[in-house]
């Protein structure tokens, strides 16, 4: 499915100082305006890139830890149990049917455990496994669904899954309760009507430092939905407390700018326009704005002035790692885009998330300067 990709301007954005070079040089995020199809956003609720080839048999179980064997036998069990007809019948139901009863047994899973055991890998491995065709299973973070939902309103979104046979929620976030109660509401009208579910979360505001987020936390924060879930824990050595990565240290404005007009498929943009730029961009709209990049080459990087531009750049951080594009940058480095008050607060666990994403990336863009 085509998105729609208009530009306003010769490159809004792109910093001055551009060398002499005579080809077009690299693309501008700024200048990037994607129009995504509705169809577009739910067909994209697939797992990343990077989790393209995990399945089950690629997942390497520690053996001090029995529970992550014992995790991929539960989930390949579920995987399998998908496979005949939709638990509310067929998707196409007569209008004045009867609304179907909520099954009696759990239809969900969550798997409960700190980080670095996998549970992503798992979570992307069980929607691989289901047998049925990609348009009847669905999976996305917590951020995407509630994009989701944004883009096509309440009702549509219901609609649009309620013939799915599986949805799988990466990092459901417990840390806005609007947002926790919109996703709840949606997910108890998708169980009505048969689809199965399967989740991982985030802590709590408070949790960060405890290890693991717990299951009895997750279930009692969803409230009605807890009855839908099994509880799957999955121990294993929690990196919670590594801390921070080192960041690389950033390129002066001249190499990120030479390495753009080097690098074909690149863009180049002034970090503060880029970030006003997010502002009139839906961030369902993010993954599009990074459509045919190979790299994101950014002058001028520092502290992100407010919360609201900080939860944006979140989300492009995300679908940036998901399609594993390399960020060059000049100005500070990314472990000190947020202050310690965002740091402390209740989203910190995004931005830690983000930082780590962008510092992954910015050493994977390490090798276009010497290009």
């Amino acid at each position: 499915m085509s998105t729609s990709l208009s530009t306003s301007g010769s490159a809004a954005g792109r910093p001055a100082g551009r060398p002499p070079i005579a080809d077009a040089g690299p693309q501008a995020l700024c200048a990037r305006e994607p129009r995504v199809p509705a169809e577009r956003l739910v067909a994209e609720m697939v797992p990343p890139p990077r989790f393209d080839s995990v399945r089950f048999d690629t997942y390497e179980p520690d053996p001090a830890q029995p529970s992550q064997s014992e995790a991929v036998t539960v989930l390949s069990g579920f995987a399998a149990g998908l496979g005949g007809a939709h638990a509310s019948g067929s998707a196409k139901r007569r209008w004045f049917a009867k609304k179907p009863s909520a099954p009696a047994t759990p239809r969900g899973v969550y798997l409960d455990g700190g980080y670095g055991v996998g549970k992503t890998h798992l979570l992307a491995s069980l929607w691989h496994a289901t047998p049925a065709e990609p348009a009847l299973k669905a999976f996305g973070t917590f951020v995407e669904l509630t994009n989701l939902v944004g883009a096509l309103g309440f009702q549509q979104t219901v609609q649009t899954l309620g013939g799915h046979r599986l949805l799988c929620i990466d990092e459901f976030e417990l840390d806005d309760p609007g947002d926790t109660v919109l996703v709840s509401s949606l997910l108890s009208r998708l169980v009505e009507q048969g689809v199965a579910l399967a989740a991982t979360s985030n802590t709590l505001p408070g949790k960060l430092g405890e290890g693991r987020f717990a299951a009895a936390d997750f279930l009692r924060e969803i409230q009605g939905l807890s009855a839908h879930f099994r509880p799957l824990r999955i121990d294993g050595q929690d990196y919670r407390h590594r801390g921070l990565p080192e960041a690389p240290s950033p390129f002066s404005d001249e190499q990120v700018t030479r390495a753009a007009y080097a690098t074909p498929g690149a863009s180049l943009d002034d970090f503060t326009g880029l970030l006003e730029h997010l502002s009139r961009v839906h961030p369902s709209r993010y993954g599009a704005l990074t459509d045919g990049l190979s790299a994101v080459c950014l002058t001028g990087v520092g502290p992100v002035p407010d919360q609201s531009t900080a939860l944006r750049l979140v989300v492009l951080a995300d679908r940036l790692y998901d399609r594993e594009v390399p960020v060059l940058a000049s100005g500070v480095p990314f472990d000190r885009l947020f202050g310690e008050e965002m740091l402390n607060g209740g989203y910190r666990k995004k931005y830690f998330r983000a930082i780590s994403r962008l510092t992954a990336l910015a050493r994977d863009a390490k090798p276009l300067v010497s290009q």
